[in-house]
């Protein structure tokens, strides 16, 4: 082989070695790195599931008659001293010595069952004592109060049966029926609903007697007349 057949293999051989590493960086150099960044912070769209709830035409009632029932509440709030001389205008035209046709007596109109269930029984001493009758009354609303505790958080404020219920309409309406009653209609949704012997319905009381302030009725499931 003569030089200058050598000195072509030569430099032949160096393009090959060349070629090599240049094929070499280039391929690498594709690998080209990125920086990662967090994007919890930002709002992303990619198979995201998002629900909407639009309210019906009955929330949008509801809502807006307990919101109502609220600003009305602290606004035009009546007394309890009002609310009970209203019930007893209704019950007995506010008289102490009053016993009707079916034997419920004094000015609030109590049975003789019920005189039992906060402790007094003596009739005749309950009708010839005011004092005794006045706290007869707070007791009763105090056992009623308990008894419907979970009745008048679920639906005070809410529309039931055409009336707005409130907790003054709700211990009305017990003095009237009995708890047992207001239960039945609360949670029938209004189909099911007493009447007195004399006609007189609940869902009358719980309308006539709304609105009144009886937050000063403390919740006693044992409240008894001593």
């Amino acid at each position: 082989m003569t030089a200058l057949e050598k000195t072509n293999l030569m430099i032949k051989k160096c393009s090959y070695f060349i070629g090599i590493i240049t094929l070499i960086v280039l391929v690498f150099s594709a690998f080209k790195k990125y920086e990662t960044k967090s994007i919890s912070n930002f709002l992303t769209t990619a198979k995201e599931n998002i629900t909407y709830h639009v309210p019906t035409e009955n929330e949008v009632e509801e809502k807006l008659l307990a919101d109502n029932y609220k600003v009305n509440k602290k606004k035009k709030s009546k007394s309890f001293i009002e609310f009970k001389e209203a019930l007893a205008e209704r019950e007995s035209a506010g008289e102490y010595d009053i016993v009707n046709s079916y034997g419920y007596m004094g000015k609030y109109q109590f049975g003789k069952a019920a005189l039992k269930t906060i402790g007094i029984n003596d009739s005749k001493e309950f009708l010839g004592n005011p004092a005794m009758q006045e706290k007869a009354f707070i007791a009763l609303l105090q056992i009623n109060k308990w008894i419907l505790r979970k009745e008048i958080s679920k639906f005070q404020g809410k529309r039931i049966g055409g009336v707005l219920i409130t907790e003054s309409g709700i211990l009305a309406a017990a003095h009237l029926g009995g708890a047992g009653s207001v239960q039945d209609f609360l949670r029938s949704n209004g189909s099911v609903s007493f009447s007195d012997g004399y006609g007189t319905n609940i869902k009358h009381y719980f309308k006539k007697f709304a609105g009144y302030d009886t937050s000063n009725i403390t919740e006693d499931k044992q409240a008894l007349v001593m």
